[in-house]
């Protein structure tokens, strides 16, 4: 039988306390209405109809044989627009909603111009490690056969392992800021040679307080490269961004309503903080939440939660920054192959990941912005399947406290 109190589980300045290296709130209030709204499959909406197919594309025969082999026939929205400029070298910013296939969009054109230059290289920078290792296994999807290779540059992991390959003179080099400029400090990465730059998430590279790292890279590429800038926001840092560093770029955007349409939202009222953990219980016992991706706001937290639910005798991992990238990515594969029922996650699982089936999306936390709670909700209700994303709203913090800034 269920023992609710397996051990005291804490109030929420206890085990929920901000730690120094968590990043600040932004101070942006954001409304408890916009965490409701319901799903609407039924509304008819506007259907892209793309200029082109993929078998139209002047590419390389093989990587055209792997995309037509991974079942891709039609391009989606930013891939439509995306590709035919790129192959032309023009510089690009591409801002789309997540999961509208952005990877693709980069890495097709790249591609195809490495195997006609063969000593071409391409350094694609991204957020997250699991981020970094989703567009490297796509990568593999797309270039099998064709002599290229790619390496992954990632906190976390052993960079001896990471120099040895470098040595070795990839064509693609994927990575995160921090390590990227570590590898350029030790001088084991020269930067002079690549001649095609992504940045991919971008403003999400910003946000964690990567632009001092992101400008010291840019600028110690070859004057002559193109650059592809994918975000999903134009704030004015990131325009700043891209007038310093691309040249004459087309700017294509995609971007849709902020939230999909398939995902049915709304709050969970609770009277005090410690009563979160009590009413997360009871909607995990129900059947279809099957899948669930769990938000918490800080490492301390993320783990703490992911500890009582696994005392609850639920399945679940975690991932946050504190772990090692072998145990995060260990934890995030037995989710996607339901292992386990729940992962639980900080903001570094928000962003690009495409987890397939999640059920349910649940802020344990309310994000820092709103623009963090699209990304969370983004987890669910993909490839037209409907999803849900729930909330968990503290009744002492209505209707109008700053609470919701964080």
């Amino acid at each position: 039988m269920y023992n609710r109190s397996p051990r005291p589980f804490g109030s929420s300045s206890q085990r929920f306390s901000r730690r120094p290296n968590q990043r600040k709130f932004t101070g942006k209030y954001i409304s408890i209405d916009r965490f409701i709204q319901k799903a609407s499959m039924t509304t008819p909406v506007e259907v892209y109809v793309p200029k082109h197919n993929f078998a139209d594309f002047s590419l390389n025969k093989i990587l055209k044989a792997n995309i037509l082999g991974k079942g891709y026939s039609t391009p989606t929205a930013i891939q439509d627009r995306t590709i035919p400029v790129s192959l032309e070298g023009r510089d690009v910013i591409g801002i789309a909603n997540t999961g509208t296939g952005k990877t693709a969009a980069f890495l097709i054109p790249l591609i195809h111009k490495v195997s006609n230059h063969k000593y071409d290289r391409v350094l694609i920078m991204t957020p997250t490690r699991e981020l970094a290792l989703q567009i490297q296994q796509e990568f593999k999807e797309f270039a099998r056969g064709m002599n290229q290779y790619a390496t992954l540059v990632i906190g976390g992991a052993p960079i001896g392992a990471q120099i040895a390959q470098l040595r070795r003179n990839p064509q693609f080099v994927i990575g995160t800021p921090g390590r990227l400029k570590d590898l350029v400090e030790r001088r084991v990465l020269n930067l002079s040679g690549f001649r095609s730059v992504v940045l991919d998430e971008a403003d999400r590279m910003l946000d964690m307080g990567f632009i001092d790292d992101i400008q010291l890279l840019l600028s110690g590429l070859s004057e002559e490269r193109q650059t592809l800038f994918f975000s999903a926001t134009m704030s004015p840092q990131i325009q700043a961004l891209t007038r310093n560093f691309l040249k004459d770029p087309v700017m294509i955007s995609v971007k849709s309503q902020d939230t999909s349409a398939n995902v049915d939202q709304d709050v969970i009222h609770v009277n005090h903080e410690d009563d979160r953990i009590e009413q997360l219980h009871e909607l995990l016992v129900q059947p279809s939440y099957n899948k669930v991706l769990i938000f918490g706001q800080t490492k301390y937290g993320v783990e703490s939660l992911s500890n009582e639910l696994a005392d609850r005798g639920f399945r679940v991992a975690c991932i946050h920054g504190d772990k090692t990238q072998p145990k995060r990515q260990r934890a995030l594969n037995m989710f996607k192959q339901e292992d386990v029922q729940i992962l639980v996650a900080t903001d570094v699982a928000a962003r690009g990941l495409d987890i397939p089936n999640v059920s349910h999306v649940i802020n344990y936390d309310i994000p820092s912005t709103y623009e963090d709670y699209v990304h969370r909700i983004g987890r669910t209700g993909r490839a037209n399947n409907k999803g849900y994303a729930l909330t968990f709203v503290t009744a002492h913090a209505q209707p109008s406290h700053n609470r919701y800034s964080r």
